[in-house]
């Protein structure tokens, strides 16, 4: 019978370091999987979430200001008219 646990204990043991090293493997894995996305990015020149952000907020201002001036525009133009 202590045959039997000590094969049992020996398996066990095998199956949690095997765990251990498929954890490893995975974390390694998506470490090598994001490092080479982020080459893969960085050499397409895309834009960061911060940048496209700011952007868009000047091109809605800008869009504001022309709005704005379109207006004044037209109330010149009907005063004369």
């Amino acid at each position: 019978m202590q045959t039997r646990n000590k094969v049992f204990d020996d398996l066990s043991q095998l199956m949690t370091n095997a765990m251990g090293v498929a954890q490893g493997a995975k974390t390694e894995a998506e470490t090598a999987m994001k490092s080479m996305m982020d080459r893969w990015l960085a050499d397409r020149d895309f834009v960061t979430r911060e940048e496209f952000d700011a952007v868009r907020a000047m091109a809605q201002k800008a869009r504001e200001e022309n709005e704005a001036l379109k207006a004044r525009l037209d109330a010149m133009e009907e005063g004369q008219g």
